[in-house]
């Protein structure tokens, strides 16, 4: 039976295949402050800078490809049963062939009911117009949880990060809560990887701790090629 392998992503990952993140001094951030495109507030009071914002979010996401990070988290299905617990709201995980992947930040390729969270629908290519609306009659937003709203797929994360027989970390910095408590959940025995170029806060973390200090594109391959020869067989 494959063991159970949990890889939590961050930024950093999709920051290599050209991304933007916010805390970026440049690219698609810089022009904007998260307090007017990333909360509430700005979406009820400034609502076509936010879709307008969002709109260009997609644009960047079609435009990039997977590189060979995504590649080597899809790659390691072939050996164990892995499950990706991503804070990124792009797709590359899913095009480069990842199965099981769950969004802890809402997701660009959908929208939602501004009015009932549930109510989900898919966007095809990169552009949601303001005024469209959902079957509710509620204006339709951004799948996309923003800062100050509750993280609904955390429960979700919390039970398979509990699962792991394997924990992986890539391309975050451990500083955005909740996602980054979700190492507490992970069995004290279980040995996590972690992969990052910086010194990400590690303080939550109680478990054996592997650190490969490199970009995710670089660290990601190295350590899926360990993973595989020490795990991959049993």
């Amino acid at each position: 039976m494959k063991k159970k392998l949990v890889v939590f992503t961050g930024a950093g990952v999709s920051a290599d295949s050209g991304i933007a993140t916010f805390r970026d001094a440049d690219g698609l951030w810089a022009n904007y402050r998260i307090e007017d495109v990333c909360t509430p507030e700005a979406l009820r009071n400034n609502r076509d800078t936010v879709i307008r914002f969002y709109n260009m979010r997609r644009r960047e996401m079609l435009a990039a490809q997977p590189n060979p990070a995504h590649k080597a988290i899809a790659g390691l299905e072939r050996y164990f049963d892995v499950q990706v617990v991503t804070q990124n709201v792009d797709n590359l995980h899913e095009r480069a062939g990842s199965t099981h992947v769950t969004h802890l930040h809402g997701e660009l390729t959908k929208l939602r009911s501004s009015a009932n969270p549930d109510l989900i629908y898919p966007l095809e290519g990169w552009e949601q117009k303001p005024d469209t609306r959902a079957e509710d009659g509620s204006l339709l937003r951004p799948h996309i949880v923003f800062f100050g709203e509750s993280v609904p797929m955390f429960d979700t994360a919390t039970r398979i990060a509990a699962r792991a027989e394997i924990f992986v970390i890539v391309g975050t910095s451990l500083a955005v809560y909740p996602a980054a408590s979700l190492v507490r959940y992970v069995d004290p025995k279980v040995p996590i990887y972690l992969v990052d170029p910086g010194k990400p806060d590690t303080s939550l973390i109680r478990n054996p701790l592997t650190h490969i200090c490199e970009r995710a594109a670089v660290g990601m391959p190295q350590l899926a090629r360990k993973l595989i020869e020490q795990f991959g067989g049993e």
